[in-house]
């Protein structure tokens, strides 16, 4: 586990345990040992926290190959946590430059390592669930790894789009849920069978959450914040 990850596990995510007191279901789930894809909904920056938090192990998140690139002060200070964190950059101008995502999360996941992705490719602008992107599954059937789906529920409310960082002592109740491992190994990985295979994920996280379901992709948004998915359809 990186020193950064491990330095936060000892002290983030027991204030975070202790200021919203999480409900964590279906973490029989998550494996003890080997690589998976953690793939959820998107409603907050703190779905990253939180996650991160009632994982026992170390999870790396896709983050913004901007962050990695600063050259002022701020920026190398993103870039040192950043990579202090075992984070994944990713470009979000699509083509190969995006798949050197996949680069680098193909051999950590055969490693062993867990990797967090959020399908809609951004938070949702509403509180809806939206039409999942195929790159999760695509990077499962490389990497050989099954595909963990994870409701995040109340996150939106402690940490709502513009706030800086999550509001403690709201009574607003974080859930996270965590589902029965999918296994895509094996199947054809042509172009109608990864929607197929988006599409049933998609709707594991749905039974999660219980949000309601839109059959198109998320609009963008004009200054996105969040980590990202680095496949389009």
């Amino acid at each position: 586990m990186p020193l950064l990850y491990t330095i936060g596990k000892l002290t983030v995510a027991p204030t975070l345990r202790l200021a919203f007191r999480p409900t964590v279901e279906g973490l029989e789930h998550v494996p003890e040992t080997g690589g998976a894809i953690f793939a959820g909904n998107h409603l907050s920056v703190a779905d990253e926290l939180f996650l991160g938090t009632v994982v026992p192990r170390h999870l790396a998140f896709w983050a913004k190959s901007e962050y990695f690139r600063g050259t002022s002060l701020k920026g190398r200070f993103s870039k040192f946590v950043l990579t202090g964190l075992g984070a994944i950059p990713v470009e979000r101008a699509g083509g190969r430059a995006a798949l050197s995502a996949f680069d680098a999360a193909i051999p950590a996941l055969k490693g062993g390592d867990l990797v967090a992705v959020y399908p809609e490719g951004t938070r949702s602008p509403d509180g809806r669930l939206y039409r999942g992107r195929t790159g999760a599954v695509r990077l499962a059937i490389a990497a050989g790894v099954p595909i963990i789906p994870v409701g995040m529920i109340g996150t939106d409310k402690v940490q709502p789009i513009g706030a800086r960082v999550p509001r403690p002592f709201t009574g607003k109740k974080i859930t996270v849920r965590f589902g029965k491992p999918l296994d895509f190994t094996g199947r054809p990985d042509d172009r109608l069978s990864l929607r197929q295979m988006t599409d049933e994920m998609m709707a594991e996280i749905q039974k999660l959450t219980g949000q309601e379901y839109v059959p198109r992709y998320a609009p963008p948004r004009a200054q996105p914040k969040a980590t990202g998915e680095p496949s389009a359809d």
